[in-house]
This record gives C-alpha cells, sequence and structure tokens, in this order.
C-alpha cells in the first residue's frame, strides 16, 4: 500500500513541527512568549495546518482551532510592535 502525499499534506506536516517546536522552545526558555519569533512560528504552523484541513480532509473543529490559533497570534505581534514602539519614545 502505497501514501501520496501532497503539497498540503506537507504543509500540514510543517506546521505541526512547527506549532510544536514553538512549544518547546518556549519551555525551555529559548523563545520568548512576547516575541516575534514564537509569535510567528504559531501563525505560520497554523497556517500550514488549516491548508492542510482546506484542500485535505476537511474537519471544521479543527480548522476553527487553526483560525483562532492564528487569530491570536497575529494579535500577539500587533501587541509586540506597539509595544516596542511604546518602549522607543
Amino acid at each position: 500500500m502505497t501514501t501520496t502525499l501532497y503539497w498540503y499534506d506537507w504543509a500540514g506536516y510543517a506546521g505541526v513541527a512547527l506549532v510544536l517546536l514553538a512549544f518547546l522552545l518556549l519551555q525551555a526558555r529559548k523563545l520568548d512568549g512576547y516575541g516575534l519569533a514564537y509569535q510567528l512560528m504559531n501563525v505560520l504552523g497554523a497556517a500550514g495546518v488549516a491548508l492542510s484541513l482546506l484542500f485535505g480532509s476537511f474537519n471544521w473543529p479543527a480548522f476553527l482551532l487553526e483560525l483562532a490559533w492564528i487569530a491570536i497570534g497575529l494579535y500577539g505581534i500587533v501587541r509586540g510592535v506597539r509595544t516596542r514602539r511604546l518602549g522607543r519614545q
């Protein structure tokens, strides 16, 4: 039995790896939870998983979770940018 992996499958696997790596690095205190790198890893990871759901086997609960993950990550990025701007003034 062979399994064909498409681009969206790879996007999903990469997304999962990115989100888990971000969490691992946060727990290991290698990343700051308020930092841009952590937020971007979460947003891009969730986007990869969302793409795999859109083009592969769709699942509403998982898709809504990924949308929320993206929204929260974007909020963190915007908040971090605003905080850095206020700190520089």
